[in-house]
C-alpha cells in the first residue's frame, strides 16, 4: 500500500500545470497555427503530412491488392472477361493518381467515390463487392483520423 503523497527531495509534482504531459502549449512557449488555448496537440511534427501519409498509404495498398486479386478471381471461379479486369486495372491507377494527390483538398472526396465505384464493380464480381466494403471502412476509418488530428 502507498501513503499520502510526501513532500521533500524525492516527491512528483503533483499539480496539473507543472506537468509537461497534460500541458496544452508546445514546449518553448511557441504557438502553432490554429492552435487554440485549451485544445491538445495531436504530438505531431506536421500533422497534415502524417494525415496525407495515411490517405495515400490507404489507396496505394487498394492499388496494390486489386492488382493482385486479378488472378485468384479468375482462378477461383469468376468469368472475368477483358472488360472487368480493365475496370480493375482502371481502379487501381485511380488509386494511384489519388495517392500521389492526397496534397490536394480535392482527394479525399475522390478517395470517397473511388470506394463507392469500387463497391459497384461489384456487379462484375462478388469478391469485388467484399473488396469493396472492406476498403471502405479502412477508408471511414482513415477520415476518422484525419478529422480527429486535423479538427
Amino acid at each position: 500500500m502507498t501513503g499520502p503523497v510526501q513532500d521533500g527531495p524525492g516527491a512528483r509534482p503533483t499539480d496539473r500545470e507543472s506537468d509537461p504531459r497534460t500541458d496544452p502549449e508546445p514546449i518553448g512557449g511557441e504557438q502553432t497555427s490554429g492552435a487554440q488555448p485549451g485544445r491538445r496537440r495531436s504530438g505531431l511534427r506536421n500533422p497534415e503530412k502524417a494525415v496525407r501519409g495515411l490517405g495515400a498509404g490507404t489507396l496505394a495498398l487498394e492499388a496494390v491488392v486489386l492488382l493482385l486479386a486479378i488472378q485468384p478471381i479468375r482462378v477461383v471461379g469468376g468469368e472475368l472477361g477483358g472488360g472487368a479486369v480493365a475496370a480493375i486495372v482502371a481502379l487501381a491507377v485511380a488509386c494511384v493518381v489519388l495517392a500521389g494527390q492526397m496534397g490536394r483538398p480535392w482527394a479525399w472526396h475522390g478517395g470517397t467515390v473511388l470506394q463507392g465505384l469500387l463497391m459497384l464493380a461489384g456487379l462484375l464480381h462478388w469478391s469485388l463487392l467484399v473488396l469493396g466494403i472492406i476498403f471502405a471502412l479502412v477508408w471511414a476509418y482513415a477520415l476518422h483520423v484525419r478529422r480527429v488530428i486535423l479538427g
